[in-house]
């Protein structure tokens, strides 16, 4: 065996934040030499700030919250529901000030998700509270304490598996009869779940709050979406604005346009053309899934394919050596390559993104074929993987 292949190419978050460095200087350095249209971003994570020209004079720090402040109320209860909205600087930064307002130190939030693990900014905003934090998929697990404080429901999980309608009902009642309050962390699920698979939205159904990220299969900025019932939002607004976690006017402004442009239809657009490339991705690689909107290769799915029977790299450094070379050598953004360190390491390929209609089938396969065997002949080359991963 090579000597080399036993070097670790991941040891810490560190190292994530170095990877995406990487990776944004790959991007900054393709875009200075080449057009927008030489990048691919299938992340479904895209994004954009489609603001209108007349919206510019008002990016300003009191006239902007006065009009946009206005529009968002009325575009993000058609979009969540509810009684009043509030925006934030990202989803993340929505559910930290809801458990910095709602949660005491000392008392728990309990987490139900399709499948674990969850995204790492609700445990890491239940520690810095001081309150304790508890998951599960299973609902024989899901049971309060006298200590639950707040009852967190994650929609569609980072790999876009969907809540059973019938669970969520169950929870909400379950946590309504001990009077505890539920957050639905509806990042992406807020439009899947929605539009895909029909579903009510989370206040519908009795959520109290629901939160969803406005940059996820829709074209508007980084931002946090929160709608619920209005007491609740005011104390979690209050908490937001002592730490500076609330939007500002320019965001705000790209939020409300992104909800005015959205159309399901763009959605339910990809399904015909995603089963299709999934039936040539399967004679390419084994353990191909299907996603609501394209098509994901789970870590562990890469691992078998690249290293059959062995664990000389760990699944998530070849899910991100993949990731990068998708990036590197065929422009395709996806999320293992560009996200926050603790980011899910599968490679999905979200086929209503934009830049997807810019691309077509063979590209696609023929990008995944290729990677692949690229990160099959260089797995073992621990300096090559570093060079790709870092430099």
């Amino acid at each position: 065996m090579n000597p080399r292949t036993t070097e670790m190419l991941i040891c810490s978050s560190l190292d994530e934040v170095k990877r995406r460095e990487s990776a944004l200087r790959f991007i900054a350095n393709l875009l200075k030499g080449k057009e927008r249209s030489s990048l691919y971003d299938l992340s479904g994570l895209a994004g954009g700030f489609p603001v209108k020209e007349s919206d510019l004079p008002l990016l300003e720090t009191y006239s902007g919250p006065a009009i946009f402040s206005t529009y968002l109320q009325e575009e993000g209860k058609k979009h969540l529901g509810g009684d009043k909205v509030a925006a934030f600087n990202r989803t993340s930064a929505a559910i930290l000030a809801t458990i910095l307002a709602l949660v005491k130190p000392g008392e728990e939030v309990l987490h139900y998700l399709p499948e674990l693990p969850s995204h790492p900014s609700i445990p890491r905003s239940v520690k810095l509270q001081g309150a304790t934090y508890r998951e599960t998929d299973n609902l024989q697990d899901f049971q309060l304490t006298p200590k639950t404080s707040l009852v967190v429901i994650t929609g569609s999980t980072m790999d876009h598996r969907v809540l059973p309608l019938e669970d969520f009902h169950r929870i909400i009642n379950i946590s309504h009869e001990q009077q505890v309050p539920v957050l639905v962390d509806d990042a992406s699920g807020a439009r899947i779940r929605t539009v895909i698979y029909q579903q009510p939205r989370a206040l519908d159904m009795g959520a109290d709050l629901v939160v969803t990220s406005t940059d996820k299969l829709m074209n508007g900025p980084r931002a946090g979406l929160m709608a619920g019932k209005t007491p609740l939002i005011n104390i979690i607004m209050e908490k937001a604005q002592q730490f500076g976690l609330e939007a500002q006017p320019p965001v705000i402004a790209g939020v409300v346009r992104a909800l005015e442009d959205f159309t399901p239809q763009s959605l339910l657009n990809s399904l015909e053309r995603r089963d299709h490339v999934y039936t040539l991705l399967r004679e390419v690689m084994g353990g191909v899934e299907k996603t609501p909107t394209g098509f994901m290769i789970s870590a562990a799915t890469l691992q078998k394919e690249i290293i059959p029977g062995g664990e000389e790299r760990s699944p998530r450094e070849l899910a991100t050596l993949m990731a990068m070379v998708l990036l590197k050598e065929h422009h395709l953004v996806t999320i293992p390559a560009v996200g926050m360190p603790g980011v899910s390491t599968t490679i999905r390929l979200d086929l209503s993104a934009a830049d997807a209609r810019r691309l077509d089938d063979s590209q696609i396969i023929t990008a995944i074929r290729e990677s692949l065997g690229r990160v099959k002949e260089i797995a073992d080359d621990a300096e090559t993987c570093l060079s790709i991963l870092y430099e």
